[in-house]
């Protein structure tokens, strides 16, 4: 597996600008970047806090000048940027664009070209992320194992899966909101709920990094509960009064609108 010497983004939102940051965090792992001229406010910036940056005004000369091409375009408008461009037989190339078909892409693609599908998330700007990449590819691994960690799907199922459990990111979010408003509503200011429940959150997520693929999720639950007390009545009256049921059909409806 190795890491590309020059590798260019189409599209110039969110995503690209993270993966950018990530990449050329020091230590940089990437000695050149191109990004289109797209999101004119992003990519200036990118070019200037990083002198491995490169502007183009033109998708086509950010596929002639790089091994390793990221589509980073909205859905909505991704036929229109890609058909009209030349790859190469054998390029790699990493599409973030969110529920397109891999057929699709290689169709607008044109050519044979070494295509990987991933779902970047935000923490890649600080080297945090976790992505999924289908199908397993070990150089397409290496770009995001650089970002945080690579989960390789070895089946589209597993892909769609994994792209619809990523959904979840803004419930974390809203559950959170919502507790701090109880927590305003019941007398605490908003800022020390949220200066207590963004730590609490952040140690239960590394409680369960740290605690092993044999140990589940629902075994660390009971541990954090104890009988009789406090968590286990809200888990019970989250899960008994229609909590859990509102989350699969939640995701089964995105898995849905992902696989349709």
């Amino acid at each position: 597996m190795s890491l590309p010497q020059k590798i260019g983004f189409i599209g110039t939102g969110a995503i690209t600008d993270a993966m950018v940051r990530g990449l050329l965090a020091k230590p940089a792992a990437v000695p050149h970047v191109m990004v289109s001229q797209r999101s004119a406010d992003i990519s200036a910036a990118l070019a200037a806090d990083f002198p491995q940056v490169l502007v183009s005004a033109h998708n086509q000369a950010i596929v002639d000048g790089c091994d390793t091409v990221v589509l980073a375009i909205r859905p909505q408008i991704a036929e229109e940027v890609i058909r009209p461009l030349t790859f190469r037989d054998g390029q790699r190339v990493i599409s973030v664009i969110a529920a397109t078909s891999r057929p699709a892409l290689l169709d607008w693609i044109g050519a044979d070209v070494r295509l990987s599908q991933a779902i970047p998330l935000p923490f890649v700007t600080r080297r945090k992320g976790v992505t999924a990449v289908y199908p397993p590819d070990a150089d397409t691994a290496a770009i995001f194992g650089v970002l945080g960690n690579a989960v390789e799907c070895e089946s589209k199922a597993e892909y769609d899966l994994l792209a619809a459990a990523s959904a979840l990111m803004a419930t974390y979010f809203g559950l959170m909101h919502r507790t701090t408003e109880w927590l305003a509503e019941n007398g605490l200011p908003e800022e020390k709920g949220r200066a207590y429940l963004a730590p609490l959150f952040a140690g239960l997520s590394e409680t369960a990094l740290l605690a092993g693929k044999d140990v589940t999720f629902i075994e660390m639950s009971r541990e954090f509960a104890t009988k009789g007390g406090l968590n286990e009545q809200v888990f019970q009256d989250f899960d008994g009064k229609g909590g859990s049921d509102a989350l699969r059909l939640a995701l089964d409806r995105v898995l849905n609108r992902i696989t349709r």
